[in-house]
């Protein structure tokens, strides 16, 4: 029992705080309780790591110093190409005339992106991307993976990422706009 001498719990909250902040509490509640649209998880990808010597055909950075944000594409013949980011892996499979001549995408067996909070490779198609949040990736402004509609909400939310985009919404004026630190 506490005497009020030695007691440690938190002050009680006056009846007239408590009622101001009952509408608010209220609303939060209601607004979590909101379903969403389902949407699963991007399934995980079984591809190969980089090596030590493997750089980004893109930029050429070494892809292993960043595990945080490699990407990869593995081609039917068993080639894997890993970029140090999503955006410089976008750029590639956007402009495969420029990055890969001899290569076409048709020939792609799979794809994969390291989504933001659990650091594991997903499916590239089913991943979310945030853009312009203050999360800046080894070439800057980078689009962020994510691997399902809540960590996209929880990281729009946390990191202030100005909107999310699928796969197939990411084009290359976007990314010439990402490497310039515009957003809109």
């Amino acid at each position: 029992m506490c005497d009020h001498s030695t007691c440690t719990a938190a002050p009680r909250l006056g009846r007239r705080k408590f009622l101001a902040a009952l509408p608010l509490t209220l609303a939060a509640l209601s607004l979590s309780a909101v379903p969403r649209p389902a949407r699963a998880d991007a399934p995980p990808v079984d591809l190969p790591p980089p090596g030590p010597r493997d750089t980004c055909p893109v930029c050429g950075m070494f892809v292993a110093k960043y595990p945080e944000w490699v990407a990869t594409i593995l081609f039917v013949d068993g080639t894997a190409v890993h970029f140090d980011g999503a955006k410089d892996f976008f750029k590639y499979l956007r402009d495969m005339e420029k990055y890969a001549p001899d290569r076409s995408p048709d020939q792609i067996a799979g794809m994969g992106v390291t989504e933001y909070y659990g650091l594991a490779r997903v499916d590239a198609r089913a991943a979310l991307y945030s853009v312009g949040s203050d999360v800046l990736g080894p070439m800057g402004h980078e689009l962020v993976p994510l691997a399902n509609d809540a960590d996209a909400a929880d990281f729009t939310r946390d990191h202030k990422g100005r909107k999310l985009l699928a796969f197939d919404a990411v084009a290359l004026p976007l990314l010439a706009d990402l490497d310039q630190g515009r957003f809109e």
